[in-house]
C-alpha cells in the first residue's frame, strides 16, 4: 500500500506540528492511516511517536496543521468527541478502573457511548473469549497481571467499535508468549473489523511481522515511509537507529 488514501474513508494527519514551549516535537508530520491496514509507527526514544497519536486524539494541541477522519476536519474537537467518531486509543502506561472488574472494565467503553447494560455485556462477552480473559472476567481489575491489563485496555477500546485503533506499545511488558498471542489477534482485526490501526512498539519482530507499512520518525520529523523492506533499510531510519538495540533487530 502507498499510504495515499484513495477515498475518505482514512484518518490523516496534514502537517501536523506541536510545540511544548520552545521545543518543537513535531515539524509539519503527514500521516495516513486507511481502513483495514496496520501501520507501525516507530523511531528512537523522544522522537515524537506518542506526541503524534496525541495529536491525532486530541490530548494535545496543534501549533499548525490539522486532523482529518473520513474527510471531516476534526482537529478543534475535543478527545472525547473524536472517540465518538470512532478513533480510540491505548496509552503506554495502563489505565483500567482498577476497582471494576475485567467485565466491567469492557462494558464500560459501550456504556460510555450511550449503550445500554445488556448491550454492553454482549459486546464485552465474545471480546473476553477473543483475548483469553474468560477464566478472569470477575476478577478486579488491581489484581491483573501487566498482560492481562494490556488484553483488557485492547478489548475495551474494541467494545466501543472504532474505526481507528492506536496502539501505544501495546506489548510492553508482555513475556514472548503473550506478545505472540497479541500478534496472533490484531493481525486478523482490520479485515475482520474493517479497522485501520497504527502500532507503535519497540518489539521490532513484532512490528515487522504484523505491519502492512512503517513510518519511521526521528526529532519530530517524518524520516521514512513505505513497505517494511524500503523502510527498514532506509539511509535515514539506519542512521536513526545507529547503535541501539532496535536498529540491530530492524536490519538483521
Amino acid at each position: 500500500m502507498t499510504g495515499k488514501p484513495d477515498s475518505a474513508l482514512c484518518l490523516s494527519a496534514e502537517a501536523v506540528s506541536v510545540r511544548f514551549g520552545s521545543l518543537k516535537a513535531l515539524d509539519t508530520v503527514d500521516l495516513v492511516l486507511n481502513r483495514g491496514e496496520i501501520l507501525g509507527l516507530i523511531g528512537p526514544n523522544g522522537s515524537g511517536k506518542t506526541t503524534l497519536i496525541n495529536a491525532i486524539t486530541g490530548q494535545v494541541p496543534l501549533a499548525s496543521g490539522r486532523v482529518l477522519c473520513d474527510g471531516e476536519d476534526i482537529s478543534a474537537l475535543p478527545p472525547r468527541e473524536r472517540a465518538l467518531r470512532g478513533i480510540l486509543r491505548s496509552f503506554q502506561t495502563v489505565r483500567l478502573f482498577r476497582d471494576l472488574t475485567v467485565s466491567e472494565n469492557i462494558e464500560v467503553a459501550v456504556v460510555a457511548k450511550g449503550g445500554s447494560r445488556r448491550e454492553a455485556q454482549k459486546i464485552a462477552q465474545p471480546l473476553i473469549e477473543e483475548f483469553g480473559l474468560g477464566e478472569k472476567c470477575d476478577e478486579l481489575a488491581a489484581a491483573l497481571n501487566y498482560g492481562d491489563e494490556r488484553r483488557v485496555e485492547i478489548a475495551r477500546a474494541l467494545a466501543a467499535e472504532p474505526k481507528y485503533l492506536l496502539l501505544d506499545e501495546p506489548a510492553a511488558g508482555m513475556n514472548e508468549e503473550e506478545s505472540e498471542g497479541l500478534l496472533s489477534i490484531l493481525k486478523t482485526l482490520p479485515e475482520r473489523r474493517g479497522l485501520g490501526i497504527i502500532i507503535i512498539d519497540h518489539d521490532m519482530p513484532l512490528i515487522m511481522r504484523l505491519c502492512s507499512r512503517l513510518q519511521a520518525i526521528a526529532s519530530g520529523k517524518t524520516i521514512a515511509t513505505g513497505s517494511v523492506n524500503e523502510v527498514r533499510h532506509a539511509p535515514a531510519v539506519i542512521e536513526a537507529y545507529l547503535g541501539s538495540d532496535a536498529g540491530e533487530l530492524l536490519h538483521a
